[in-house]
């Protein structure tokens, strides 16, 4: 109670006052006749962005962003308070994902509907939360003089080098090349269960009857063996993860009350990173732990940076440090699992690239709808959720499930804590996935690239940091096949 008065404090006393001022120094900056006079090649970057949110501020959005923040923390405090009762004991939501992954088809089925239905409990309440914050951000886009949250949401977020239609491309083109490799992968997942069709409590099982995977069984553990990890792949990025075992920067395990999901947060004038997660002994606890370690280190190499600004990249690159990461350390994954094991957790990486590019299309392409039609119906925006389902979705039989399926947006956090911010995730993959290519072809190049690249922080373009790392800012169709046939290729010699 005494971190959620004072979080509250911060956002309704504190914050709102920061952005004003925050306003009059960039305008004065802007306006300045001296700005012009600036090196370009430097400042061009930090220049073009303060204008852009000099222009889109509007001081009656200051209390709509307050109102839309403390709403985004109360859906976390919601979901942070969702606990089940299982087999006696008391368990988190994160805590009960590993029993997805049991053998015994019982076990996952019971597990699934206990998790999704605490959630279905409290479905009218998010609903009506949800409907709250879309008719409050569409009003902060009108003050501020754009026809949608869409429009509003480019400029906010200084997308200057791709725009909706762009997006709409990487929909198409995840819909054309990713869903059917990630159908094939479940019709062969069903044979391989013995199943006609599969449940929404079938797609985390191994399908050869192993046990989930045990990366570490504490959150002590996970950092010991993620330290020996990086120190094994780089000397430099072990010394860097050794910075952040000081006992401030690392919060990994599950405890009730503790907020949900995991990310990475700069702390800017101790210029150091924090990272925040759900730990529950899972697999993709680890692949958590490496992508956050991907972010703290992209922090850590650009920290020396003298403007704040440049010591935060756009996301679509900052996710590549993170997604590159858990890519580059595939190969890094004996600390963790034996030789079989881990070709294991290598394959269920990239059957989940195929599974998670048409996720993030389904979600922005929702986002999409939803702000550029602000007076939907809740019915109507529910028939566009299940029509997106149809079109990226596993083909899974929800018979007797439809509620739940019509809601499994509800668990996407961003969609209410931060809008149309996931995009950036998918066009991140794509530049991830170059870069393990060319880590198959010379590992030590792949990692000096990426370090290359973090090391410029934001201070330039988006296309020239991913040409700094070797990577192509594309995402159209082409691209999409390019490194969907790599992955296709390993997913060939990898053991099932």
């Amino acid at each position: 109670e005494a971190k959620k008065k004072a979080y509250l404090h911060f956002v309704e006393m504190v914050e709102p006052e920061l952005k004003k001022i925050s306003f009059e120094l960039d305008k004065k900056i802007v306006m300045s006749e001296f700005a012009e006079k600036l090196d370009q090649k430097r400042y061009g970057v930090m220049l073009r962005d303060l204008r852009t949110d000099v222009e889109i501020f509007r001081e009656e959005n200051v209390p709509l962003q307050t109102e839309d923040t403390k709403m985004a923390q109360q859906y976390e405090e919601l979901f942070g308070s969702f606990a089940v009762n299982f087999r006696g004991e008391e368990k988190t939501l994160p805590q009960m994902a590993k029993y997805l992954e049991e053998t015994d088809r019982a076990t996952r089925e019971e597990a699934w509907r206990l998790t999704v239905g605490r959630r279905m409990k409290d479905v009218e309440k998010i609903e009506g939360m949800y409907e709250a914050m879309v008719k409050l951000r569409h009003e902060m886009a009108v003050n501020a003089g754009y026809e949608n949250f869409v429009e509003y949401t480019f400029a906010q977020k200084h997308r200057f080098d791709y725009t909706p239609e762009d997006c709409r491309k990487f929909h198409d083109a995840a819909a054309a090349v990713c869903v059917p490799v990630y159908r094939e992968q479940n019709r062969e997942r069903a044979k391989s269960l013995g199943l006609t069709k599969l449940r929404p409590w079938d797609l985390a099982v191994d399908v050869r009857g192993r046990g989930p995977l045990k990366p570490f069984k504490n959150g002590q553990e996970l950092e010991e063996k993620t330290a020996r990890m990086f120190k094994n792949m780089n000397a430099e990025l072990g010394e860097l993860f050794e910075e952040l075992r000081d006992g401030t920067s690392l919060d990994l395990e599950s405890r009730k009350g503790k907020g949900p999901g995991g990310y990475q947060e700069n702390r800017d004038r101790q210029r150091k990173p924090f990272i925040f997660m759900n730990a529950a002994g899972l697999h993709r606890d680890l692949q958590t732990m490496i992508h956050e370690a991907g972010h703290a280190f992209h922090a850590m190499l650009c920290k020396g940076d003298p403007l704040v600004h440049y010591r935060h990249s756009p996301i679509e690159f900052a996710e590549v440090a993170s997604m590159g990461m858990e890519l580059l350390a595939q190969r890094s994954l004996g600390e963790f699992y034996s030789p079989n094991e881990a070709d294991r957790a290598r394959r269920s990486h990239l059957e989940e690239v195929a599974r998670i590019l048409p996720w993030i299309a389904q979600i922005d392409a929702f986002q999409h709808w939803v702000y550029t039609h602000p007076e939907h119906a809740r019915e109507e925006r529910r028939a566009k959720w299940l029509e997106l389902d149809a079109k990226f979705g596993a083909e899974l039989d929800w018979s007797g499930l439809e509620e739940e399926r019509a809601t499994m947006w509800h668990r996407q956090l961003h969609l209410f804590c931060v809008p149309l911010y996931y995009i950036e995730y998918g066009i991140a993959q794509l530049g991830a996935l170059q870069l393990w290519r060319h880590a198959k072809q010379n590992d030590a190049e792949a990692l000096k690239a990426y370090r290359r690249g973090l090391a410029l922080g934001g201070s330039r373009p988006l296309p020239e940091l991913f040409a700094s790392t070797g990577l192509k800012f594309e995402f159209d169709e082409r691209m999409f096949k390019s490194v969907m046939d790599e992955v296709r290729g390993e997913l060939a010699k990898l053991p099932v």
